[in-house]
């Protein structure tokens, strides 16, 4: 019997690797991409271990290339998902009571696979997919999802060893039991990472689930499942149900061992997660846990005392790196009248450098969206402010989907600061910029803070040390990431836990033990060495 108490080391981050031209993993990075290009995929549901195909099929298309099919995908039905919940559970009692440590073991082989064997796999398949530079994969593919893996055994091990103390005669401890049921995974398409830590770190602290991968996404996310496999992940610890989210969420949520939702997209999705859980409220064995990280409207707030140039680099890569398909892109910016000519001018300087292009074309700095609805909303934001009096596009404004979803970096000038794209969310390379007068920064402050429902991510420039409390004092509720001098994305595992509040969702912070406590339903034990014999207290006498 092994009866070692293990105590992970914080494990550090994963090095991201440069692909400077001539280095060897732009090489090997150049040979994944062939590899999966030259290729249909196709893409079965995967139900207790088995590929499970339907026949009723679907297609995933490159962004940047909307006319080239990467793979076909069987889509599940009502009966796949029923299935694929009695696999969750089957699986369940055996992943429960293994070992913790057996369990961490396997999401360290995950984390080795695609640190090494499938890193260029992994990140092609993001890039092909997912419409990512080689950059901005290799630290969402590989780096951040090895360092999900390798963080949360260290944190795991931190909760399994957080005890009670004891008195003398007694002994508590406290076991950190799995949720009595299925965890129900609904992962997004714009990081690979987060679609595995949706699934792993539940499963992790000894859960079951059933896994609604985004379509955009598939190709990374099977590739995902065949690496799960390979680490020796048993069947059935995860399900993986390429499909309608619609379908799969209505019978997973009429489901009486549904034990939690483990959730990032959009704030509407999230909120009709939360009516239908309450719907079915008391038909469940126990209260689903319910956990997403879903919408943002990031803030960018420059103070007069700021660096100019510094603000301006951080609006250019806060909001176009990745199309400004971040739940963490910079969307809105506040800067300082006197201030606005010189970071304007700045801008437009780097934008003119900025080549957009395809994934495989290393100098490309911006790429598509999504999917053609993506490229539909941004456009349609565009159009709305090129008619308004209340707005002008200062640079940008340009999109094509002839070829692949490509919209132009855009900067719109709002002449109010409640204008529709200060406001809303619209996940695409669009920022809009209100210049405020000098000597309103507080107010202007409080306007920040009230302009969005969401509370996601923020940034403030300032080199005046008391304006940067005055802002961090005023924007303390509008981000659950707040950075000061520097740009509003790019959270860290195990630097930055990850989320936000208001109608960006729950917080509970991916990247830190946070988000595993949630997985958890913790049970006190304490054990008495002497009991009592008798129900009579010392106090109980008549006498004085």
């Amino acid at each position: 019997m092994d009866n070692s108490i293990y105590m992970f080391p914080k494990p550090g981050n994963e090095p991201v690797m440069g692909y400077a031209p001539g280095s060897p993993e732009r090489k090997e990075i150049r040979k994944a991409l062939d590899e999966l290009y030259g290729v249909v995929t196709e893409i079965p549901a995967i139900i207790g271990g088995k590929e499970v195909r339907t026949g009723d099929m679907g297609e995933v298309v490159m962004p940047t290339e909307n006319h080239h099919v990467l793979a076909r995908y069987h889509k599940v039905g009502e009966r796949e998902v029923r299935e694929a919940i009695a696999a969750a559970m089957k699986a369940q009692r055996e992943w429960a009571d293994t070992p913790w440590i057996d369990r961490a073991s396997v999401m360290l082989k995950i984390a080795t696979l695609v640190s090494g064997k499938y890193r260029y796999l992994i990140n092609a398949a993001t890039m092909l997919g997912q419409g990512k530079t080689t950059m901005q994969a290799e630290i969402d593919s590989a780096c951040e999802l090895v360092d999900f893996l390798r963080y949360n055994t260290f944190y795991a091990s931190q909760i399994y060893s957080d005890q009670p103390c004891s008195d003398r005669g007694t002994l508590n401890y406290v076991t950190y039991r799995p949720l009595e049921g299925f965890v129900l995974a609904v992962t997004p398409f714009n990081f690979t990472s987060i679609a595995s830590n949706l699934c792993l770190s539940p499963v992790l602290m000894g859960n079951v689930c059933v896994w609604k991968p985004s379509t955009t996404a598939l190709l990374s996310n099977y590739i995902l499942m065949k690496i799960y496999k390979e680490a020796g992940l048993p069947d059935g610890v995860v399900n993986f149900l390429p499909g309608s989210g619609a379908l799969i969420g209505s019978v997973a949520f009429a489901d009486a061992n549904l034990a939690g939702v483990h959730f990032t997209g959009g704030t509407r999705t999230f909120n009709g997660f939360w009516k239908q859980i309450g719907q079915n409220i008391e038909h469940y064995r126990t209260y689903p846990k319910i956990v997403g990280e879903t919408g943002g409207k990031d803030f960018i707030f420059a103070h007069c005392s700021a660096d100019a140039r510094q603000v301006a680099t951080a609006i250019v890569r806060g909001a176009f790196e990745f199309q400004g398909q971040k739940c963490s892109a910079a969307s809105r910016a506040y800067v300082p009248a006197s201030m606005w000519p010189q970071v304007r001018d700045i801008v437009g300087g780097m934008l003119a450098e900025i080549k957009m292009g395809d994934v495989r074309d290393f100098s490309a700095f911006v790429n598509a969206v999504i999917d053609e609805a993506s490229f539909d909303n941004c456009m349609a934001y565009i159009e709305h402010s090129r008619n308004s009096a209340d707005a002008e596009i200062v640079f940008g404004g340009h999109g094509d989907k002839s070829q692949g979803w490509f919209v132009e970096p855009t900067v719109i000038l709002a002449k109010t600061p409640g204008y529709k794209s200060m406001a809303e969310e619209i996940f695409g390379p669009i920022i809009t910029v209100y210049v405020y007068d000098d000597d309103k920064y507080a107010e202007t402050l409080r306007l920040c803070d009230e302009t969005s429902p969401y509370a996601l991510t923020g940034a403030i420039f300032a080199t005046d040390r008391r304006a940067l409390r005055q802002g961090a004092e005023a924007l303390k509720y509008a981000a659950g990431n707040i950075y000061y001098n520097d740009k509003p994305t790019g959270a860290v595992v195990g630097q930055q836990p990850f989320g936000g509040a208001r109608a960006s969702g729950t917080n509970d912070k991916a990247g830190s033990y946070l988000n595993l406590l949630r997985w958890v339903s913790p049970q006190a034990v304490k054990e008495t060495f002497d009991p009592a014999s008798d129900y009579k207290y010392p106090f109980i006498s008549a006498e004085e």
